[in-house]
């Protein structure tokens, strides 16, 4: 990302976050990005058109953060834990620019988007399947595409309803971590 593309989009999830969708607008968004407003408009047609690029950024630090945390030194069983608390810590440490995402797609037509947007992220976790299947700890009928879909589906929603719609305090939230954990693993391994 451009260094004033990327100005525009840090400035907006803090304006965002600070004002909410509806009160932002997008001289806010240039004050706090120090560009001017035609500048803006270089890069993105109106507030809304920021959604995308915002949600790009949580991918990109989602993808890291697996790199990072996930150990390939580890049993496959203890790195889908890995993902679990990966995807539930970032969840929980950035939930109001979540439902600042989702609110904004939701409410535009940049939803369409979402795929596209999400394809690093089904890249990672297709990548982190497929050596568990070749050597059969995975069930060999797992599609390997629809099983990253599906796996990032249910982690995300899950760490969304213990982060941002019921606001559950931290054991509530981490056991539903851990039934998130057993269901995934019965889910995909070869038993």
């Amino acid at each position: 990302m451009d260094n004033k593309k990327e100005k525009i989009v840090q400035s907006a999830i803090h304006v965002f976050s600070e004002k909410g969708i509806e009160k932002t607008k997008v001289s806010d968004i240039v004050k706090g990005a120090g560009i001017a407003q035609g500048t803006f408009y270089l890069y993105f047609p109106s507030k809304l058109a920021v959604m995308p690029s915002i949600a790009e950024v949580m991918v990109e630090r989602i993808v890291e953060e697996m790199h990072k945390q996930v150990n390939n030194e580890c049993s496959f069983l203890d790195q889908l834990a890995q993902v679990v608390d990966v995807v539930f810590a970032i969840t929980k440490e950035y939930r109001e620019v979540f439902a600042l995402i989702f609110a904004g797609l939701a409410s535009s037509e940049y939803l369409s988007q979402w795929e596209k947007i999400y394809e690093p992220y089904y890249a990672w976790v297709r990548e982190f399947l497929e050596q568990p299947k070749a050597i059969a700890v995975l069930r060999p009928s797992l599609d390997l595409e629809a099983t990253a879909k599906l796996l990032i589906g249910l982690i995300e929603s899950a760490a969304e309803q213990s982060y941002l719609y019921d606001h559950q305090d931290e054991q509530a939230a981490k056991s539903k971590q851990d039934e998130v954990l057993t269901f995934a693993t019965h889910a995909l391994c070869n038993q």
